[in-house]
């Protein structure tokens, strides 16, 4: 069996990445000529190229393009392994819980007061991210929990348990069309400006790009766009605003995830507590 060592995929990635040697050595603190020689070493050992090569271009041939994908995320895997071995020795090391800034359904506070009752709890550190990177810092190691959205996060290689469902619900100004609605159909937003979502590609909107909630409530007060999310990160509405039911959007649920290979006690006393919550719904 073929098998590739770590230093050779960095070296790899770094080619595939930049499409340029010159600039992937820099990147690399190593020699041009030694990159080189060392893809050139990898080709042979595959027995396939991976790059076509002219004097003014660098391009992935198909097998450079399959490597390039699956060797990122064995990079990204054995990353996470060694900060996970590294964690699982430290009985100081604190837990750390990822979520998007105000995603929480208010269970939050709860959850931490009943962890702190746990034998074995640990100080939690509480960590933020975009919109719907919070499964990135499960899958690299970042974080060892999250508090995630679905279906708006791909939860592929996490295991969950569901915390809180709600509704979904439209964002608009006071004045807008559909403000004295009591409901609305997913049908009735045709035509409206939603949001692109920074760092989430492949989104819907077509809109303003907005990081965080705060930024498009803004712009929905200023009547730029609309908005559709879960319930409970938009309440208590602010002035100006009103938000309608959308009653045939899937609901939404908050789920608490973790990477499914973690089995550390640590975050199943995590779990374990969160679970002794009230169950939304």
């Amino acid at each position: 069996m073929v098998e590739l060592e770590t230093r050779e995929l960095e070296y790899f990635i770094a080619v595939a990445d930049e499409l340029h040697f010159g600039r992937a050595a820099a990147r690399l603190s190593i020699a041009q000529p030694a990159l080189s020689k060392a893809i050139q070493r990898t080709e042979s050992r595959l027995g396939v190229p991976l790059f076509v090569r002219s004097s003014r271009h660098v391009s992935l041939t198909p097998a450079g393009e399959a490597l390039q994908e699956h060797g990122r995320h064995a990079l990204n895997a054995v990353s996470a392994a060694v900060r996970s071995a590294r964690r699982a020795g430290d009985t100081q090391a604190h837990l750390r819980l990822v979520l998007k800034p105000g995603g929480d359904a208010n269970l939050l506070s709860g959850m931490l007061a009943e962890y702190s009752h746990q034998p074995d709890a640990r100080r939690v550190d509480i960590l933020f991210s975009s919109p719907s990177g919070g499964a990135g810092f499960l899958r690299d190691g970042r974080a060892d929990l999250g508090l995630l959205y679905a279906p708006f996060e791909d939860l592929d290689g996490l295991a969950h348990e569901t915390l809180h469902v709600e509704d979904r619900v439209v964002i608009v100004p006071s004045g807008h069309r559909l403000a004295g609605r009591a409901s609305v159909l997913l049908s009735d937003l045709d035509g409206e400006v939603l949001p692109r979502w920074k760092g989430t590609p492949g989104g819907d909107g077509t809109g303003p790009e907005v990081a965080d909630v705060v930024q498009m409530l803004h712009l929905i007060t200023v009547s730029r766009l609309i908005g559709v999310l879960p319930r409970s990160l938009v309440e208590p509405v602010q002035a100006g605003l009103v938000c309608i039911p959308v009653s045939d959007a899937p609901p939404s649920r908050l789920v608490l995830a973790w990477n499914e290979q973690d089995r550390r006690p640590l975050v199943a006393s995590f779990v374990a507590a969160a679970l002794k919550l009230p169950q939304g719904d």
